[in-house]
């Protein structure tokens, strides 16, 4: 007899198996700037339920949880060619709906959530400054409130689909020095006078996903599209980097597993000296490493996505997550180059995942500010000498 939890589990791997396959056959052109394709396949992704995976069904979403969502994101990354395309998708859903999920009112919710799940809108977090990037409490763009409006000013900088957003999540100060309670966060159409999107950088990895400035000039906002409290600002980010930092990185997940499987196979094809290459234990045992660090980044990545359906704040499981994952997916780059040989540093899945793993390393916190974070957690903070 199949009992509830095995029926649920044999209904998300036969999700799975219906997103790999569908990202793998509908979702993985190369026309990273074109936005035409990309707004095609980005409504192809909302269509699928991919953009609003944990979002709850009431407001457009799938309602999965976050162990559920972490398995459809790792499906993602595996049938996904274009790590930019599922990473930009990953950063809509986490760093943004999933905040609004969280501390928006009713009302946000259904004006904001339903477009954004379906694919008809794309959104954008803009937190990161020139001078404010792993200090994030110490922001200069300014919210000065006005009658009932705020006005922005200020700018952000690395904001993953700005070039392509209708919508913005942006952080800003509304109380200058106030450290945590400092901060807050406005929904910002991208349209509105004030605003303006720079040019799209051209980075080493993760070409597919449109990054660019954000430039806000007296940025007129009204008191209705400030998300949560005034002074919440670092709560709801926050929220979204445990999100970013368990689930968004399931999607690498995915895509080391692709590139390891053509591995093997290239290792048992691959013939030198009369025999496949895969015989030989430098290789062998460099594919077994391939196997032990993903399975290791998997199973630290499925801890902290339980944590965060039994509502813990836990800082560990989701910096050990992320520094398992970003970490394990540099290397398993570099290891499926040096397994390839000379056609290693061709243009191919391998050099791929490498170029596309480096951002790992720095975005949702960088891996130094990820130890920071499991030290303090663990009391090894600097103490005040005697």
């Amino acid at each position: 007899m199949t009992t509830c939890t095995e029926a649920a589990e044999l209904e998300i791997d036969e999700l799975c198996r219906t997103v790999s396959g569908f990202a793998e056959h509908r979702l993985s052109g190369t026309a990273a700037r074109d936005g035409d394709e990309f707004r095609r396949r980005w409504r192809l992704a909302g269509q699928q339920g991919i953009l609003g995976a944990c979002v709850p069904a009431d407001y457009g979403g799938a309602g999965l949880n976050a162990r559920a969502t972490s398995a459809v994101m790792e499906a993602f990354g595996l049938g996904c060619r274009d790590a930019g395309f599922a990473f930009s998708c990953a950063a809509h859903l986490f760093a943004c709906l999933m905040p609004i999920v969280h501390f928006g009112t009713e009302e946000q919710k259904r004006r904001w959530l339903p477009a954004l799940c379906s694919g008809e809108r794309i959104a954008a977090h803009a937190v990161t400054e020139p001078d404010a990037g792993s200090d994030a409490l110490h922001l200069t763009t300014r919210a000065e409130r006005r009658g009932r409006n705020y006005v922005l000013s200020g700018t952000k900088c690395f904001t993953t689909n700005a070039p392509v957003a209708d919508v913005l999540l942006i952080q800003a100060a509304t109380r200058a020095g106030g450290g945590f309670f400092g901060l807050s966060s406005f929904l910002v159409e991208a349209d509105t006078p004030g605003i303006n999107i720079g040019q799209p950088y051209r980075k080493v990895g993760l070409r597919g996903s449109p990054t660019a400035d954000v430039y806000l000039d007296e940025c007129v906002v009204p008191e209705a599209n400030l998300l949560g409290q005034e002074g919440a600002g670092a709560a709801v980010f926050s929220l979204s980097m445990r999100w970013e930092r368990t689930c968004l990185f399931a999607v690498y997940l995915g895509a080391m597993r692709r590139v390891l499987d053509a591995t093997v196979g290239y290792a048992r094809q691959r013939e030198q000296f009369g025999v496949p290459i895969g015989s030989f234990q430098a290789v062998s045992h460099r594919i077994v490493d391939m196997e032990l660090r993903l399975r290791g980044a998997r199973l630290l990545l499925r801890e902290a996505a339980a944590g965060l359906d039994a509502g813990a704040e836990d800082e560990i499981a989701p910096a050990l997550a992320k520094l398992a994952v970003s970490e394990a997916a540099v290397q398993i780059g570099l290891d499926a180059i040096q397994v390839r040989g000379a056609l290693g540093v061709l243009d191919g899945e391998a050099e791929a995942l490498l170029r596309d793993a480096l951002p790992s390393r720095i975005f949702s916190g960088t891996n130094e500010i990820q130890r920071n974070n499991v030290a303090r957690a663990l009391g090894l903070g600097a103490t005040r000498p005697h």
